[in-house]
């Protein structure tokens, strides 16, 4: 008899819950939602709430998943998968660099705690800065880089696709493209590398249409930001999802996401066991990042990746100060 899988959410709020919630109805596995105590009300227990919640949607949408909600992290145990959605939130006027300080110190402690009870799983961070987080995660837990990434680039190009696809009036499933770069402003548009059904968008767009389309791209979290006043939950959970499906189904699927990189794409050439992670196409398996499909870029989209990528090291750098150890 197969074995499900088990994936662990840290992290209950409006991403986790929904990460859970997507998990269970795509029977991906058995599904553990942890969070913290709330302090201010200790007699709630939202993580169990939550989990009892959706497990009553079973019998309506038809899935068997298991759902745990806990305070113990001991219950992530033998965890194939855990998903890093713990973190405060980004507000209205905070930039994604703004979080950098706060974060840290929770996604570390978070990091701990999956060293200690979920020695062999694979990590998947999705609290900001993203970039920053991911590096936090993977130094912190020490496991191989293989197996520790950040939720990044499956949300940017969603949200790319999302927007030329209403401008050009076509299925989103019809829009293939890339980006790639650090995840939230500086991100790395490839309008060359973008096409519908194998038509180049430049053949169907003009370039003021497309780089509007990038732009909004850039600046879709802050927008989703200044509506709701938190960040977004529902795209951010699929593109988890997506990810979780690609390894624990080892599916090989090619998805942009914050891999380890060194000599790739120009990140740290030489620094052997000091690169950074920034987003970059990875084949997702039951391994984790099992590749990094590098390519050739022109002159203008490796002048903005180098931009991208030295503000990626600029936010480790500020970890480095925090946390003098993980630098």
């Amino acid at each position: 008899m197969l074995k499900r899988a088990k994936i662990s959410v840290i992290g209950a709020g409006n991403i986790g819950g929904e990460c859970a919630r997507s998990l269970a109805m795509k029977e991906l596995g058995d599904v553990v939602l942890l969070d913290i105590p709330n302090k201010e009300k200790p007699e709630l227990h939202m993580p169990r709430g939550k989990a009892l919640d959706l497990a009553c949607c079973g019998p309506v949408e038809k899935f068997d998943a298991r759902i745990t909600g806990t305070f113990e992290y001991a219950d992530i145990a033998d965890s194939d998968v855990v998903v890093v959605t713990a973190g405060l939130p980004r507000r209205p006027g905070m930039s994604r660099d703004d979080l950098v300080q706060v974060n840290a110190g929770i996604v570390k402690n978070v990091s701990e705690n999956i060293k200690k009870y979920a020695p062999n799983a694979i990590v998947i961070v999705v609290s900001n800065p993203l970039d920053a987080m991911v590096y936090v995660a993977w130094k912190v837990t020490g496991f191989p880089a293989n197996r520790v990434m950040g939720q990044a680039g499956a949300l940017d190009v969603a949200r790319y696709k999302t927007f030329l696809a209403w401008e050009l009036g076509v299925s989103v499933e019809d829009i293939q493209g890339l980006l790639l770069g650090g995840h939230g402003d500086d991100m790395v548009p490839l309008p060359r590398r973008t096409s519908v059904n194998g038509i180049p968008i430049t053949d169907l767009l003009a370039a003021d249409k497309i780089a509007a389309c990038v732009e909004r791209a850039k600046g879709g979290g802050g927008e989703v930001v200044k509506m709701m006043g938190t960040s977004a939950w529902y795209a951010p959970s699929a593109g988890t999802v997506e990810m979780v499906e690609a390894i624990v189904r080892d599916k090989k699927r090619v998805i942009a996401c914050a891999g380890y990189c060194e000599d790739e794409f120009g990140v740290a050439p030489g620094a052997k066991g000091k690169g950074y992670f920034v987003g970059v196409p990875c084949v997702l398996g039951a391994k984790g990042v099992e590749k990094i499909i590098g390519f050739k870029m022109d002159e203008t989209e490796q002048k903005f990746m180098n931009e991208s990528i030295s503000h990626v090291k600029d936010l480790v750098g500020v970890v480095g100060k925090l946390y003098p150890e993980l630098a």
